[in-house]
């Protein structure tokens, strides 16, 4: 699996449900990211979406133990050992955590590589992204010349996990 954020200096990554910076290019580079890809979400971050809609071209995974989620167009999985079971079939580098905060808490240190579009700025947020530079396992292994997107500044940097764990190896919280 791999993780893929935008996420502040102080690797905050939303406010009151909404993304922090709005960045055409950079949602330009989560789609071509992502597109044929698998894409594994919790229900906060799907109602987040256009729409609250599942994203075209993908395949749409919402992991949530609310048995009254089931929009049309997601696959759900209730728990760690039903989402191990459902992206088996797929090669471990075609899965992309995309959000949020309680999904990569609990799925970062399964994920091999996290792509994180640093903003270089901070603003007021209550939802964060695990800080891979102090996480045990990870390391920055590259980092992109500095983009500007409506006077901000943001640069893409790809974080490689020596310590990835497998899914069985996590526990779900209650």
């Amino acid at each position: 699996m791999q993780a893929i954020v935008a996420a502040d200096l102080n690797f905050a990554i939303g406010c009151g449900g909404q993304m922090i910076y709005h960045l055409p290019e950079d949602l330009k580079f989560f789609a071509r990211m992502t597109r044929g890809k698998v894409l594994v979400m919790g229900r906060g971050t799907l109602e987040s979406l256009p729409g609250g809609k599942p994203l075209k071209d993908r395949v749409n995974i919402v992991l949530s133990r609310d048995a009254r989620c089931a929009p049309p167009g997601v696959v759900m999985a209730r728990s760690l050992s039903q989402l191990e079971a459902i992206i088996a079939p797929y090669p471990a580098d075609e899965v992309m955590v995309i959000g949020g905060q309680q999904i990569y808490a609990l799925l970062i240190d399964c994920c091999s590589q996290a792509h994180v579009t640093r903003v270089r700025a901070t603003a007021p947020a209550d939802r964060f992204f695990p800080n891979l530079d102090q996480r045990p396992g990870w390391e920055l292994a590259e980092e992109s010349p500095v983009y500007e997107s409506g006077g901000i500044p943001y640069t893409h940097c790809l974080y490689v996990n020596r310590q990835s764990k497998p899914l069985s190896a996590i526990t779900q919280p209650r």
